[in-house]
């Protein structure tokens, strides 16, 4: 059983940053492919970044690129989602998630590739 833990959401002005962490325990955290995703009230989720195992490739959604940055960190088997420049419109619920066997440098951006969930961290921004 994979378990992922986000924290490190809050309250923040607009133009504001933001570091979310992922912790992922029970499974083989170095070969999972991981990302982002969020939900704002009355939305669907839609895809944040990701991040490929390796950690060579990232991908962003266009409307966070620029001043979100995925990374990862395999020794602590933990991924993060630096978020600067925050909107209000960056006001949901994030959520992190993990997929396994994928290639080394492949991203994932649907929800349907992604196996494990975490619980998500809420984000405010206000304005």
């Amino acid at each position: 059983q994979v378990q992922l833990v986000e924290s490190g959401g809050g309250l923040v002005q607009a133009g504001g940053s933001l570091r979310l962490s992922c912790a992922a325990s029970g499974g083989t955290f170095s070969r999972y492919t991981m990302g982002w995703f969020r939900q704002a009230p009355g939305k669907e989720r839609e895809f944040v970044g990701t991040i490929s195992w390796s950690g060579s490739s990232t991908a962003y959604a266009a409307s966070v690129k620029g001043r979100f940055t995925i990374s990862r960190d395999n020794a602590k088997n933990t991924v993060y989602l630096q978020m600067n420049s925050l909107k209000y419109g960056d006001t949901a619920v994030y959520y992190c998630a993990g997929a396994g066997s994928y290639a080394p440098d492949e991203t994932l951006r649907r929800e349907g590739e992604y196996d494990y969930w975490g619980q998500g961290t809420q984000v405010t921004v206000s304005s």
